[in-house]
């Protein structure tokens, strides 16, 4: 039986949501049967739940979601991760510091140009997105996303998320994907 480790992009992402409801939870209403119905079992990590529940009040689903969902944390003090996936890491982050180190100084430049102006908010503004732009899109960067990573490695089960740095690095560890957009019409074809 196959194993599915959801992130919680496949209930906070409309573009992903939307193919089970109009909003968030009616989506939920709608998955938890078609998962309970299915020929498959469904984890997602304590602490992406806990994630999870801080974005969406699920109310009443929080009971279904539970019993559908195994709430499980991966086995981190016995987990073995290759180290050569640590080395490429730390090399993506030193290369993505360098890039922000050279945003911060090039809006600095500007800023110095444009002194007192009411441009100057718009450059902060600017820096922001560029900085944050540069140093977390495509990488994993939060515990939530490295305990979907771990777990989905730990069960060989299909991670289903549409973060692109949780996928990129799952791609890198050997982790199946499964893209959250096809979630229906996988539940469809698992129905009992």
């Amino acid at each position: 039986m196959e194993r599915y480790i959801l992130d919680t992009s496949v209930f906070t992402n409309p573009d992903v949501y939307r193919q089970f409801g109009a909003d968030a939870l009616a989506a939920l209403a709608v998955f938890l049967p078609m998962a309970a119905q299915a020929e498959a079992e469904f984890y997602m990590p304590g602490s992406v739940y806990d994630e999870l529940r801080t974005m969406k009040d699920l109310g009443v689903l929080a009971g279904d979601f539970e019993l559908t969902v195994c709430i499980r944390s991966p086995r981190k003090h016995e987990l073995q991760v290759p180290a050569e996936i640590l080395y490429e890491f730390i090399d993506e982050v030193r290369l993505r510091i360098d890039r922000g180190l050279r945003i911060a100084e090039e809006h600095a430049k500007m800023g110095r140009e444009v002194g007192e102006s009411p441009d100057a908010g718009k450059i902060v503004t600017r820096l922001r997105e560029r900085y944050r732009e540069a140093l977390r899109r495509g990488i994993i960067d939060s515990r939530e996303d490295v305990d979907v990573l771990l777990l989905a490695y730990e069960l060989d089960g299909v991670l289903v998320s549409a973060d692109e740095g949780l996928c990129k690095w799952a791609h890198k560890v050997g982790v199946k994907l499964l893209s959250p957009r096809h979630l229906r019409q996988a539940l469809e074809s698992l129905a009992r």
